[in-house]
């Protein structure tokens, strides 16, 4: 239901936008397709509930994707990005004590979850389109939903069973930063560098007793795609 406002409130935007601007006619649609290496600087409140030990806590592992996006030309400035990545395995490790009782605990994969985080972007462009090079800032919203979550054989160790985990959607601001290169109208490469804000609230499931923690995942993307105009 989240996902299907976000495609409604783009769907508006753009007819909205589109309306308001004078887009050139020509190549006013662009697709992107490149590579995503996603940074998290997380940070989590101490996990807490039942029979936790002080100090527990977790943080979570860098990941590469695939980058896909959709571009629509506003104006000789202005662009509206719909950017998202293949929903990427991320890896939580344990942060805290070396061990849980007699199970191992710090430094171990515990969990791990698929992203879909699809993030609409209204994109500035400095200079004049006749320029090869055009640096570009954008700034929007991102919407994150987490499906697949597992808590791994390490997890259910340290919970003390087996373990299910819940982390609702997310929405947040985002930002970003690019150099796009056209060698001629309709191809183009582009580096950027994107932050954005996801935060959840985590709760884990153990045999009917629930333990919980705030996680901000601090995510920051590189992108280098390539993008063709039409």
């Amino acid at each position: 239901m989240r996902f299907n406002t976000i495609c409604t409130l783009f769907a508006l935007t753009l007819a909205g936008v589109s309306s308001a601007c004078l887009a050139d006619e020509e190549h006013p649609n662009s697709v992107r397709v490149g590579l995503y290496y996603v940074t998290y600087h997380s940070s989590a409140d101490d996990i807490s509930g039942p029979f936790v030990p002080p100090g527990l806590n977790v943080e979570v592992e860098n990941t590469t994707t695939l980058y896909l996006a959709y571009v629509r030309r506003l104006s000789s400035h202005f662009d509206l990005e719909l950017a998202a990545g293949w929903p990427p395995l991320t890896k939580t490790k344990g942060k805290g004590p070396a061990m849980v009782g007699s199970v191992p605990y710090n430094g171990e994969v515990i969990s791990s979850a698929r992203w879909f985080a699809p993030t609409l972007l209204l994109n500035y462009s400095f200079v004049d389109e006749s320029h090869a090079w055009r640096p570009y800032i954008g700034v929007g919203i991102n919407y994150t939903h987490f499906y697949d979550r597992v808590s791994t054989p390490a997890g259910d160790a340290a919970s003390g069973g087996p373990t299910s985990i819940k982390l609702p959607d997310s929405f947040g601001p985002a930002a970003t930063l690019g150099l796009a290169y056209h060698p001629t109208s309709r191809w183009s490469v582009n580096l950027s560098y994107s932050v954005s804000r996801v935060s959840t609230n985590l709760t884990a499931t153990t045999a009917g007793l629930e333990r919980h923690s705030h996680v901000d995942f601090g995510p920051r993307a590189a992108v280098l795609s390539g993008g063709y105009s039409f």
